[in-house]
């Protein structure tokens, strides 16, 4: 068995706006994840700087800007979901970055669609409803940055007595 891990993951403010974060947390608990962090957020530009730190770097300023003014246009819901290898299943249910690579069945290949911020990036998807931690550091990172100790819960889940 693996490693019980923390992970982060956002309901960035595209899937808030359509009303599909109970959806989306629904597919994360049916898949044994447990919700240990949650909060609704609005993103300022501090926070979107701190998270996205290497966006910038890597892909350019246009696609920092973009995915930081899409991230501050409305409510972000904040998770922690917590499991065996929480990061991998996360990212494996949430599906490709890009929505028309998704696979059906990921919640992106589900209920995404190529976004407008997409086209006049050219390189990001800015409002593809989720982002999910990409490694186990990048977790640790991102958990602590959304959240403080005395947020996040430890309780037995039911569905314990069967994955651990």
């Amino acid at each position: 068995m693996g490693a019980v891990e923390r992970t982060l993951v956002l309901l960035k403010p595209d899937a808030v706006a359509r009303g599909l974060s109970g959806r989306i947390l629904q597919r994360f608990e049916e898949a044994g994840l447990k919700v240990v962090g949650t909060k609704m957020v609005r993103m300022d530009a501090d926070l979107a700087r701190k998270h996205y730190f290497d966006l910038e770097e890597r892909f350019g300023k246009s696609v920092f800007d973009v995915t930081a003014t899409f991230m501050q246009s409305g409510p972000v819901i904040a998770l922690v979901l917590e499991g065996v290898e929480a990061v991998a299943n996360v990212r494996r249910l949430v599906g490709s970055t890009f929505p028309n690579l998704s696979a059906p069945g990921t919640i992106r290949g589900d209920f995404a669609h190529t976004s407008k911020a997409y086209t006049e990036a050219k390189h990001t998807v800015a409002a593809n409803l989720i982002h999910a931690s990409g490694n186990v550091e990048e977790a640790k990172y991102e958990v602590d940055l959304w959240f403080d100790g005395a947020e996040l819960f430890e309780y037995p889940s039911a569905a314990e007595r069967f994955l651990f």
